[in-house]
């Protein structure tokens, strides 16, 4: 009986232990020694799957126990709701967050300033710059002198509330925003914007170990980072994915593909390869769509955009028509993406360098559409329509026709005698309606 039942335990054990390994994730290995510190990225324009990424990894620190988040940047800016998305966490991270503009020749521009000033320590390395955060209009556009200045304040007011309580030099950090200052990494040090210059992360991190550090909330906490152990967090493949997909750029040339292959195909039906492309774009750009922060009045003006090129292709407009629909999808490629702060967006050259081409395309396909619904049949009887011939038997309700090479059974609703010439106006069958071609001349005319 004992046996049995450790035959039953070691079968059941046997069962369901690899579904416990299936379902639970593996983590990772604790150091036995060493302070945990969790490497994580921004190499890239700080867009929504780069914030999924960062703030993933802060709450990794902070669900594991780690030491230090340690954020090496290298970004040209962003979006305004993944910048702040980004700094939230980190003001709100127990575990303290260190951001490291690296290597040298490397940039923290507009949203990359922000973040590098919400860390609880800001470090660079020799050669690099930050700073640069002035709002500005998508891709250089004019916009309301209210609109730039409401934007600017904003923008102003979020880096002082930053900066001031971090400790930094709030004024400095301002004019950053108010005049698009830049600083190299001495100038950042002097001004007290940053804490330290360091040519390596080892360097940096054998610096920060005893330092005392001043948390968002005011407390005061000492780094303990000997013998640091690092843990580098990748972009899952997901992320890697969307990040790819999600950029203002291809999400608009998605969306002009999709338009433009589902157009081709319920012109053409059957084509199947202009639809299936054009479905698939569609749906990835509805997949940006919903990381991206979309401005309704651009996918307006987009949509306008080709309802211009289509009746540019249908009246006489002599292209103005056309000159209208590329203005206003260069002006909703503009205004696509809503980033008040950073003024991340479509860029000019691909805003143009798409709508000239689908421009030129739609109109194209629309006038070879409007075209063929005016080709008269080639063959069959719809072909006898318009088709001029001469009665050869009277027509008294019915009679005959020689037209297009062949006699037919002729109905009129007049009396028609032969010899006239006819025009079909209509096939019943093998019938052909005509009427008379000209008026039949006057009785009792002298000549």
């Amino acid at each position: 009986m004992i046996r049995r039942r450790r035959l039953r335990l070691a079968s059941t054990l046997a069962v369901f232990a690899p579904l416990a390994w299936f379902g639970t994730p593996e983590a990772p290995a604790q150091p036995s020694s060493g302070a945990r510190v969790v490497e994580l990225r921004i190499a890239d324009a700080v867009m929504p799957m780069m914030a999924e990424y960062v703030v993933g990894g802060i709450q990794h620190a902070n669900r594991t126990g780690a030491a230090l988040v340690l954020i090496t940047m290298d970004t040209p800016g962003g979006l305004d709701s993944s910048m702040r998305e980004i700094i939230s966490h980190i003001l709100d991270s127990k575990v303290p967050v260190t951001v490291y503009v690296s290597p040298s020749g490397a940039r923290a521009a507009s949203a990359g300033f922000f973040i590098l000033l919400a860390a609880d320590v800001a470090a660079m390395a020799p050669g690099t710059n930050t700073g640069a955060s002035s709002p500005v209009p998508l891709t250089g556009q004019q916009v309301d002198e209210l609109l730039r200045r409401k934007a600017t304040n904003d923008a102003a007011a979020y880096m002082r509330s930053i900066a001031g309580q971090r400790g930094r030099n709030a004024q400095l950090a301002e004019q950053a925003v108010t005049e698009a200052k830049a600083f190299s990494a001495d100038e950042a040090l002097r001004g007290g914007l940053i804490d330290l210059i360091v040519p390596t992360v080892e360097e940096l991190l054998a610096k920060l170990h005893g330092r005392s550090i001043k948390r968002f909330d005011g407390s005061v906490q000492t780094l303990a980072l000997s013998n640091p152990v690092r843990e580098a967090l990748e972009m899952n493949r997901k992320q890697k994915i969307l990040s790819y997909i999600a950029r203002p750029d291809v999400l608009f040339i998605l969306m002009l593909i999709g338009i433009l292959g589902i157009y081709a195909e319920f012109s053409n039906p059957g084509l199947i390869l202009p639809g299936v492309v054009g479905a698939l774009s569609l749906i990835l750009a509805l997949v940006a769509i919903q990381v991206l922060p979309i401005n309704v009045i651009g996918i307006l003006l987009i949509l306008l955009a080709v309802g211009l090129f289509i009746a540019e292709a249908k009246l006489t407009s002599y292209g103005l028509l056309g000159l209208a629909g590329a203005v206003a999808m260069v002006a909703g490629a503009l205004m696509l993406i809503d980033s008040p702060i950073t003024g991340m967006g479509v860029s000019l050259g691909t805003a143009l360098g798409a709508t000239i081409p689908f421009a030129l395309l739609a109109i194209f396909l629309m006038t070879l559409i409007l075209r063929s619904y005016r080709w008269k049949p080639a063959v069959g009887t719809e072909a006898l329509i318009g088709q001029i011939g001469s009665v050869t038997t009277a027509i008294d309700g019915t009679g005959q026709v020689f037209v297009a090479g062949e006699l037919w059974r002729a109905a009129a609703p007049q009396k028609i005698e032969a010899g006239r010439r006819v025009r079909v106006v209509r096939v019943e069958g093998l019938t052909v309606h005509v009427e008379p071609v000209e008026a039949p001349a006057e009785s009792g005319r002298n000549t």
